[in-house]
């Protein structure tokens, strides 16, 4: 496994990579989520490699050895798919996505604004739901008007980076309260507005088999080094996506899709009372079927890698 920089503008952004130089196969590009790096697709890597393809992980902007710049703007949907663009030619023009959490946004908008560059795609955690003239945030300043929502909570500069910097355990409370294990435990409760991030969220009395201390320590290492501003800056950067939606408003999916999530991910219910992976795959023209995996939580490629990976593996080499 080897790391590679691509530049696109005077963004650079790192890359790991695994596989043969030379592939029959289109290569495979991963995106992964907020609070994650690339290395959150190790499994990933090493399987599709050993299975001769081609797959790179990027640290999207923001995150580990990319660059992280300080300004909201610079994390549009617009500035990551064209990140995602650059990767894509780097690796030969064309390319089958997987996209894990905000990196499965990604990596579906990146089919539909470089459609030429995406032969297909697989999202985790988050199915596709297309952008429409009434704004997510706004919805959510709505019906959170009153209560915690975490996305509104991010809005103020400074104020997450604060808590989560002060808090050394703040990585694994944050893995383990929506891994599977976590949300059985300790299920998630409504909070109060005002409220902050972690408050009711505990370090796991051991780490589980899916996050040994040397994995924990590669993640709690470079956010240490990095800080948290510019991840953060993904959820910031919403409103301005809306005022710049109109290439993907109200579009669908053209390429082969896919989705996997866990069975026990909060997203699934992100909106009370509502499945959200009994749809998945609503918008996708050309949907290949979800898989939902039991146990599993919202870290699905890594705390149920052999399901996962037969999953997308399936979904490969059918295509």
């Amino acid at each position: 496994m080897n790391r590679m920089e691509v530049l696109n503008g005077n963004t650079k952004l790192s890359v790991l990579i695994d596989g043969p130089d030379a592939s029959e196969s289109l290569p495979i590009l991963c995106l992964h989520g907020w609070p994650e790096l690339a290395f959150s697709w190790r499994h990933q890597l090493v399987h599709f490699a050993k299975a001769g393809y081609r797959i790179a992980a990027l640290d999207v902007r923001g995150y580990g050895d990319s660059d992280r710049p300080d300004e909201i703007a610079a994390y549009t949907m617009a500035e990551l798919t064209s990140d995602v663009a650059a990767v894509i030619d780097a690796l030969g023009g064309r390319a089958i996505l997987f996209g894990h959490d905000w990196g499965a946004p990604i990596v579906w908008q990146t089919s539909i604004r470089y459609p030429e560059k995406v032969a297909a795609v697989a999202g985790l955690s988050v199915p596709y739901r297309p952008m429409t003239d009434t704004s997510f945030l706004d919805i959510m300043r709505h019906v959170h008007k009153d209560s915690f929502f975490y996305q509104l909570y991010f809005q103020e500069p400074g104020v997450a980076e604060a808590e989560f910097e002060g808090d050394p355990d703040a990585l694994s409370k944050i893995y383990w309260g929506i891994s599977g294990e976590g949300m059985l435990a300790q299920p998630m409760r409504p909070k109060p507005k005002g409220d902050r991030f972690l408050t009711g969220m505990v370090r796991p009395p051991q780490l589980p088999d899916w996050l040994p201390a040397e994995d924990l320590s590669v993640y709690e290492t470079v956010f240490r080094r990095n800080g948290w501003r510019g991840p953060l800056n993904r959820y910031r950067a919403q409103d301005q996506d809306h005022v710049e939606r109109g290439p993907v408003l109200n579009k669908h999916i053209a390429q082969p899709a896919t989705f996997i999530g866990g069975a026990l991910d909060p997203v699934r219910h992100f909106v009370p009372g509502v499945d959200t992976f009994a749809t998945a795959g609503a918008f996708c023209d050309d949907f290949r079927g979800a898989t939902i995996i039991d146990g599993a939580g919202h870290w699905v490629q890594q705390e149920a890698p052999t399901s996962t990976n037969a999953a997308l593996m399936s979904f490969v080499r059918d295509l």
